[in-house]
């Protein structure tokens, strides 16, 4: 797979969330815990992740709802902050996602040295925040610029909370992504964050790719569903199954990540 071997060591790559507290800033943000209570909930959940056996992981600022389209100063150096703070914990290949900003993603992630970073960079959407139009080009560019070619780029090709503005297939948006953007690996979605990726949507960005770079499937992959997903994708990324109770919002649960890797590896051996 182009470009992804450092981060590819196994097959059927497995990336964990992190998902973030509020961030000061947002509408949810809990004043009276603070930043510090955000800092232990990540270290908690990284360490579950890393401690259970997980591939890698991916900072992402989940509980930030409302998203934005473009970060704010506060949240982005808020997120920063948190890494930073974490960054010598750090054991395993590590990834990061501001949603839903990718200049702002590759930003944080050229900061704090991530391995991988995933967006929604290409497309026009009709989304829960509004019209939706990524910029690509920057965040590419802004990637040159840092001198940071070594990052991966994921690109989520059907953006959550969102519709797209057109009509091109899954194949067609997969195959474009790459061709036109120099993607390092393709993500495909369900509606919502922890909903189950559409197995036809994965096998029709498949076909697409060819092979020509990684293929994950990026929400609701659950214990259940792991090997028909893994026939087809070259991993996925999980945060919501892994979660104590299979609840988004709560943190992670080392029993349930043991138990999605003690699978994931029975399907390699096999």
């Amino acid at each position: 797979m182009r470009s992804f071997e450092k981060i590819m060591k196994n097959s059927k790559l497995i990336i964990g969330m992190v998902h973030l507290p509020p961030l000061p800033g947002t509408a949810h943000y809990d004043r009276n815990k603070g930043m510090n209570h955000i800092l232990d909930v990540a270290y908690q959940d990284m360490t579950a992740l890393q401690e259970n056996g997980i591939d890698s992981f991916m900072f992402g600022n989940e509980g930030d709802r409302p998203y934005l389209l473009k970060a704010s100063s506060e949240t982005l150096s808020a997120m920063s902050f948190v890494i930073g703070q974490l960054k010598k914990e750090i054991k395993i290949p590590f990834g990061v996602n501001y949603l839903w900003d990718p200049v702002a993603t590759v930003s944080l992630a050229c900061a704090a040295d991530a391995d991988f970073a995933r967006e929604v960079f290409t497309g026009v959407y009709d989304s829960d925040m509004g019209l939706w139009e990524p910029k690509a080009a920057e965040a590419l560019k802004l990637r040159s610029d840092l001198g940071n070619q070594k990052l991966k780029l994921l690109f989520n090709i059907n953006a959550e909370f969102a519709a797209p503005i057109g009509e091109r297939s899954i194949a067609q948006k997969a195959k474009s992504a790459v061709f036109s953007s120099t993607a390092d690996a393709i993500c495909v979605s369900g509606p919502i964050t922890g909903q189950d990726v559409d197995i036809s949507n994965l096998e029709e960005a498949k076909q697409g790719l060819q092979g020509s770079v990684p293929l994950f499937a990026n929400t609701g992959v659950k214990l259940s569903t792991l090997d028909s997903i893994l026939k087809v994708a070259d991993g996925c990324v999980v945060g919501t199954s892994l979660k104590y109770d299979g609840v988004t919002w709560n943190q992670v649960d080392g029993k349930r990540v043991k138990e999605f890797m003690n699978k994931v590896n029975e399907i390699r051996g096999s």
